[in-house]
């Protein structure tokens, strides 16, 4: 009898729920529709019912298939609005009103696109100037999910009114006003990005079926949350033995020790930055964090000062394997240190630390600005930022991942690009490859793969452009390599698909900081790109772009395209920097570079017979001013094909 009413409340129940109308979350008050193109619009109701849609003039009908699914699709409009949207079946109505066509962007990627107007520069300028809501955003909620989405858990479009516009992309902000300034239509921006994914969770499970650099992955897709979090655990386990097949012990009795070389096999550390970045993944729980601090005689019987950060989870620290301080909070992170408890030359400080609760999304890690990490005795304070530390679970206290954005590959794809399917879009704008640029060579395959399927996927050939690295980092030379120089140089080759762009942006970049605040320039080069490419305005759009090199005697003569006016140097006293050549030898010398009509011309006294020539070939080619007359940066290049720090890595 229980059973029977159980079944009976679960009919109930269900039934219910799929006689629930609904409509996609993406179409709601405000939203922009894309003019020129049919129209999808779909939902759930009963199965078998009757859905009527109303969009304007115009309207459709459809009958709820087995699977609670309806859809209808509308011809194409022109721009225009405001218009109200009416769904209704025999029971149950939605309406929707400021609804306008335009024109719709994807603006998709990692932090530098989802870096908000409010945290960029010009940001005050934009919010006391003149309302504009002909630009408008919907924020993509950010979920991931093993199997691929239906639906969004929720969203909303928002205008570009001061109280709103500063959680706008900023680089989509920009790139709209510019479009809208020309265009005169509703711009709508669809905000789906997520700060620090890489791009193999935005490519969908079935695209990288079809991958022969993804195949394998793809085949050994886990099916569970328990699956993938065995995976990363496998694959934490893997880097920590260091191919011993064996973890490190943890247990206090054996790390409480004054002897450092134990902790060799543990993890490089960087602080301050959370673990998630620095190559353990998602884990939270408590772990451990080490560092040797060399204490000179002198200050051996001084009072100092110790300061480990922001953080406010409980900590035990230990001095030269013995118990210092507990503590649980920031005030606690300042710590008194009497004279005589450090000892003339190497100390071991070791840090029992648990999660960071407040931001609880940080996890392990210190947090907080570099300025607060130091010891101080009775002088200018020792930093104690950067390189020098290590870091280790512990393993024998509770710990779990949390869902994120990298734990596998295609859980964004199908937690936010998925449900957006097949809501009409103009085309795609991306900003991302910092979280890819230690296997840059693999992103030759991701990031096609990425453009390709998104469009088979739409079933559309839309424009898809995109933005290359900025600088951020260190300036090393082509002798040592740079992960970012190759993974600049994989999103160029991406150009040889059709319709696609590329803004460069290596002279807006901050060496000290991976967000640069100008993204102003950056939403106007990829508008440039659109007005020129997609809407047919004549107006420059690219800077110079490596075509070719000849040898002359000692000298290589480079060719460019996409000149615009011809090609200058962006410098007050007229010289090119950031170039270099080398002979056969593959050693590379900076060199001197000159224009000579629309070619360059690249020299150097250390290289008689030249082979080959790089151009801003470094993490931050901040210093490289090729420019045409236009005002558009020159892409760093290099006419080799030598082996790179990248070409072995991959996607596991």
């Amino acid at each position: 009898m229980r059973s029977s009413i159980a079944i009976i409340l679960l009919l109930f129940i269900t039934n219910n729920v799929f006689a629930q109308l609904t409509i996609a979350k993406i179409f709601n008050n405000h939203m922009v529709l894309q003019r020129g193109q049919e129209i999808p619009v779909w939902g759930t109701a009963a199965i078998g019912k009757t859905v009527t849609v109303r969009l304007n003039q115009s309207t459709k009908k459809a009958i709820v298939d087995s699977k609670g699914n309806w859809k209808v699709i509308f011809p194409m409009m022109q721009a225009g609005g405001p218009y109200q949207m009416f769904i209704t079946t025999d029971q149950q109505q939605l309406e929707f009103s400021d609804l306008m066509v335009g024109e719709v962007w994807l603006c998709s990627g990692q932090s530098n696109m989802d870096w908000t107007l409010k945290d960029a520069y010009k940001f005050r300028e934009e919010r006391a100037s003149e309302p504009l809501p002909e630009i408008r955003q919907f924020y993509v909620p950010r979920e991931v999910s093993l199997i691929p989405n239906h639906a969004l858990s929720n969203g909303k479009w928002e205008l570009a009114h001061p109280d709103q516009v500063g959680d706008f992309s900023a680089v989509g902000y920009f790139f709209a006003k510019a479009l809208w300034q020309k265009l005169h239509v509703t711009i709508g921006l669809v905000n789906a990005s997520w700060g620090g994914s890489q791009i193999e969770g935005w490519i969908s499970q079935e695209a990288m079926k079809g991958s022969s650099q993804f195949a394998n992955y793809a085949n050994h897709y886990p099916k569970t949350w328990e699956l993938a979090d065995s995976m990363l655990l496998e694959k934490l386990k893997k880097s920590l033995s260091q191919k011993s097949g064996k973890l490190p012990s943890t247990a206090l009795p054996d790390i409480l020790t004054t002897d450092s070389t134990i902790f060799q096999s543990w993890l490089k550390y960087a602080p301050p930055s959370q673990w998630d970045w620095q190559g353990i993944w998602a884990f939270r729980g408590a772990g451990f964090m080490q560092k040797v601090i060399d204490v000179k005689p002198a200050e051996q019987n001084k009072v100092s000062i110790l300061s480990l950060g922001d953080n406010d989870g409980a900590f035990e620290l230990y001095l030269n394997g013995k118990l210092f301080k507990k503590g649980e909070g920031r005030a606690d992170r300042l710590i008194n240190v009497p004279a005589g408890t450090w000892k003339t030359g190497k100390n071991i400080l070791l840090l029992h630390q648990a999660v960071q609760k407040d931001p609880a999304w940080f996890g392990n890690g210190f947090y907080g600005e570099n300025s607060k990490l130091f010891l101080k005795f009775d002088y200018e304070p020792i930093s104690l930022a950067g390189e020098g530390w290590r870091m280790m679970p512990d393993f024998n206290m509770p710990w779990h991942y949390v869902h994120s954005q990298n734990n596998a590959g295609s859980v964004i794809y199908n937690g936010m690009i998925h449900p957006l399917i097949p809501f009409a879009i103009k085309g795609v704008l991306w900003y991302q490859g910092e979280s890819n640029a230690e296997r840059a060579f693999q992103y030759r395959s991701s990031f096609p793969l990425l453009i390709s399927s998104w469009r088979k996927d739409w079933k559309s050939e839309f424009p898809f452009y995109f933005v290359q690295l900025s600088s951020f980092g260190k300036t090393p030379n082509s002798n040592q390599g740079s992960e970012w120089a190759e993974l600049r140089e994989a999103q160029l080759m991406a150009l040889q698909l059709p319709n696609t762009g590329m803004a460069v942006t290596t002279d807006i970049g901050n060496p000290d900081n991976i967000h640069p605040k100008n993204k102003t320039d950056v939403g106007r080069r990829l508008a440039a790109i659109a007005l020129a490419k997609t809407y047919g305005i004549e107006i420059p759009y690219s800077g110079p772009v490596f075509e070719k090199m000849d040898i002359n005697a000692d000298k290589a003569i480079l060719h460019f395209k996409h000149l615009f006016g011809g090609l200058v140097a962006k410098d007050r006293y007229g010289y090119l920097k950031g170039f270099e050549i080398a002979g056969s030898d593959k050693r590379f010398h900076f060199a001197k570079a000159r224009i000579e009509g629309d070619r360059i011309l690249v020299s150097s006294d250390s290289v008689m017979h030249p082979v080959a020539v790089r151009y801003g070939w470094t993490d931050a080619a901040i210093d490289a001013n090729l420019f045409n007359k236009a005002g558009f940066p020159a892409s760093p290049f290099r006419t080799d094909q030598w082996k790179g720090l990248t070409d072995a890595k991959v996607f596991e």
